[in-house]
């Protein structure tokens, strides 16, 4: 698809989207006549819609995150415990956990400063240093496990 394609079809799903965002607060007057609601049940009406609306989106990035983000975490922590010695693979798993957690955290912190610093575009760069780095360390284990196999 073209670039311009890409942008119409990006305006057309948000224009839909807003669409159904202001739907009940545009047709609140003719349903308050239709369904005899009051003022306030109007108001709800409109309310619920909106709250409905944030509650999907907030679905929709939970899954997007689940499915996304945090699906490589079980495919490291099977390394984990594939590559600990057994006495260990508890120790490891934690350890594990607790940095991953404490680089989160790091993140948070970090990235509104470097936006700061050097703009978003540069701080995105930054960010995939630690992607490409994860990807450079799977690769050296991917040799060593090959060379240490016998064949």
């Amino acid at each position: 698809m073209s670039r311009r394609g890409v942008l119409a079809l990006l305006a057309l799903a948000e224009l839909l989207g807003m669409s159904v965002w202001f739907s009940a607060s545009a047709l609140a007057p003719q349903l308050r006549e239709a369904w005899s609601l009051s003022a306030a049940q109007a108001g709800w009406l409109t309310t619920a819609v909106q709250l409905g609306f944030v509650a999907g989106t907030a679905s929709a990035v939970a899954l997007v995150w689940g499915f996304a983000v945090v699906a490589d975490s079980a495919q490291f922590s099977a390394l984990v415990t594939e590559l600990a010695p057994p006495h260990a693979v508890g120790t490891a798993l934690t350890i594990q956990t607790s940095l991953g957690f404490l680089l989160t955290m790091a993140s948070i912190q970090l990235v509104p400063r470097l936006v700061d610093g050097i703009g978003w575009r540069w701080a995105f760069v930054m960010l995939a240093a630690g992607p490409a780095l994860g990807i450079l360390a799977m690769r050296r284990l991917q040799r060593v496990r090959r060379a240490r196999t016998p064949a």
